[in-house]
């Protein structure tokens, strides 16, 4: 492979992965990396794979000179720090490229892999950044509520690679901050166990016997699309584009990747000093369309600074696309006012009452359809398209491939036959057959057999585009120039995996300064090796992390850039009552105070219950 230009930026489209499976239809589709978990010590418990799958997918990945990042980015106790240790080297062992770490301890193993830092780091701010850059992180991945601008001033201040999610669920707590799934049970966030209660129905109440909303969902914003601010992105400095989903289908991956392979394609070719950074072209099968497959209504959250309209108060659900309203119900039949393309199988939901309610299509017979059931429904309803079914069908069995276009070249010499094929980044893999020359009877026909030949690459990650002729034709029978193809190509595949980069080991730099002096029970200290790091790097005084602790009572269990004040237009700034009372957040018998920072936006949560 050829060596990357300094002035060169490489850009990066990064996919979940549930399980081996969905990495190689990821990188397939296009995936310049994706993130897997391993057998543990991942922030989704319900997405583990074997070390053996990962190294099924690294393989696979290589290949294409794309990358497999492992998710370790769960809090560790004191007694998890060896077998957490364990399993990074198996992992390493196993051919990821990096690991997604969350927790210091794993600078101080000596672990022979670059380390990202989560945005469970706090990844929020240029200082912060700068630090992880200085310490010897080869990677920071940004806060999800961070504007366009904000990610300008964090490159501006730092050379590290920066990751940046584009598509998928968005935490309304800054990642990292949240402890609401501790404070209702044990399941925790920070250690993978995350029971997403932020997705819950609350009320809001003034402290004063007055609730001003009612089992509403007011935590639970809408998922986020970035579709339309790649270019931007791109010129602000992001290296990798992340699609969020380590617990999405086949589908949704497949759909996602494909949709973002198009876009980011696009605006690199505009772009003299960018290139995509792996090698390949994608054959999907289908036409991607992310608005078919899950979400909450996508918007751009606070991309262009913070504001209101970014959550769903009604369904923490996916409502999916708009189809119409009901003009006239009979005899369990339902009519809408509009043409559509509902069909037999196809999910549908509605609101009733507050609440979300689904249902399966039948029939359909014109703008008539047959759900099967009809409680809720009346005229004037709106009707919304939740599952397509021949849709995800189409994209669950289309044919995808993924192939490096190559160039073969076959020469006859006195003694011997040899076919080199050449791939698109110059890379080559030759097969060599000892055979007196003989020179062809009909070179017309022996060329077009060749040809014919030297051009099979199915079953391979190939393409061979072209085939040259170098020299005099001899004669060779058919059998012969195939076996000398499927060598040359076996040989090619191996030289792109012999000539892939590798991994540079983190370095811890004891110089960098840790931009606080001081760390909290939010910031996530929970082991000795953690601790020690901090201190190492100037922090003077470091509380025990709120996960250690038996109780959340009485502590802050969020910070959030996303404000409820602001998004019920209750928000000072905003015209509304500055003397208005406390607020509190009520979800059976948990009680939470909010309190609100209005110099830097931001809310937080404070765990009241009795």
């Amino acid at each position: 492979m050829t060596p990357q230009p300094s002035k060169m930026r490489y850009i990066e489209l990064l996919a979940p992965a549930k399980d081996c499976d969905t990495a190689i239809d990821a990188i397939d589709c296009g995936a310049d990396a994706v993130y897997i978990g391993g057998t543990g010590f991942g922030a989704r418990h319900a997405a583990t794979n074997s070390t053996q799958d990962i190294a099924r997918v690294a393989a696979h990945a290589h290949l294409f000179g794309a990358k497999v990042y492992a998710t370790l980015n769960t809090l560790l106790f004191e007694e998890e720090i060896g077998r957490a240790q364990r399993l990074a080297e198996d992992l390493a062992a196993a051919g990821v490229d990096a690991l997604i770490v969350q927790d210091m301890a794993y600078c101080r193993m000596g672990l022979p892999l670059p380390l990202h830092a989560s945005t469970q780091t706090n990844c929020a701010d240029p200082e912060r950044v700068r630090f992880f850059g200085e310490a010897g992180f080869a990677r920071a991945i940004l806060e999800r509520s961070l504007s366009i601008d904000e990610i300008r001033e964090i490159r501006s201040r730092t050379s590290i690679e920066l990751e940046a999610f584009v598509h998928g669920a968005i935490c309304v707590s800054m990642s990292g901050r949240c402890f609401l799934s501790r404070s209702m049970g044990p399941r925790s966030g920070n250690r993978g166990e995350c029971s997403q209660p932020c997705r819950l129905a609350y009320d809001l109440t003034d402290g004063r016997g007055n609730t001003l909303e009612k089992g509403r969902h007011l935590l639970s914003v809408r998922d986020m699309d970035l579709s339309a601010r790649l270019g931007e992105m791109i010129d602000a400095g992001v290296n990798s584009f992340k699609i969020e989903g380590r617990l999405k289908d086949r589908a949704y991956v497949r759909n996602a990747v494909a949709h973002y392979r198009r876009l980011l394609d696009r605006e690199i070719a505009l772009r003299d000093d960018c290139r995509r950074a792996s090698a390949g072209h994608s054959e999907v099968g289908f036409e991607p369309d992310p608005t078919k497959s899950f979400t909450r209504a996508a918007g751009e959250y606070f991309f262009d600074g913070k504001r209101a309209g970014v959550a769903s108060f009604d369904t923490p659900k996916a409502t999916g696309e708009r189809i119409g309203r009901i003009k006239s119900m009979s005899g369990g039949r339902v009519t809408l006012d509009c043409g559509h393309d509902l069909a037999n199988g196809d999910g549908i939901c509605f609101m009733s009452d507050g609440v979300l309610v689904g249902t399966n299509i039948n029939g359909v017979d014109g703008r008539s359809i047959l759900p099967n059931r009809t409680d809720g429904m009346r005229v004037g309803t709106e009707i919304f398209r939740n599952f397509n079914r021949r849709f995800n069908l189409g994209v669950e069995r289309a044919r995808i491939r993924r192939a490096i276009d190559a160039v073969a070249t076959i020469r006859f010499d006195a003694e011997m036959v040899s076919v080199t094929v050449t791939d698109s980044e110059g890379v080559r893999g030759e097969a060599v057959l000892r055979s007196e020359f003989v020179e062809a009877e009909n070179r017309e026909k022996m060329e077009r057999l060749i040809r014919e030949q030297l051009a099979k690459s199915g079953g391979t990650a190939f393409d061979v585009t072209e085939v040259r002729i170098d020299g005099k034709t001899g004669f060779l029978p058919a059998s012969a120039l195939a076996s000398l193809r499927r060598e040359a190509l076996e040989r090619l595949a191996e030289a792109r995996m012999d000539a892939r980069p590798r991994p540079v080991p983190f370095r811890e730099n004891p110089e960098a300064r840790y931009p606080d002096r001081r760390l909290t029970e939010q910031d996530n200290v929970t082991n000795s090796a953690a601790r020690a790091f901090y201190a190492d790097h100037g922090v003077a005084e470091i509380e025990p992390g709120l996960d250690l602790s038996a109780t959340t009572r009485g502590h802050r269990v969020m910070i959030s850039d996303y404000c409820i004040r602001r998004e019920t237009g209750r928000c000072p700034k905003q015209g509304g009552d500055i003397n208005a009372a406390s607020l509190y957040l009520e979800h059976g018998r948990k009680r939470y105070r909010l309190d609100f920072d209005c110099r830097i936006c931001r809310m937080s949560l404070t765990d009241e219950s009795e």
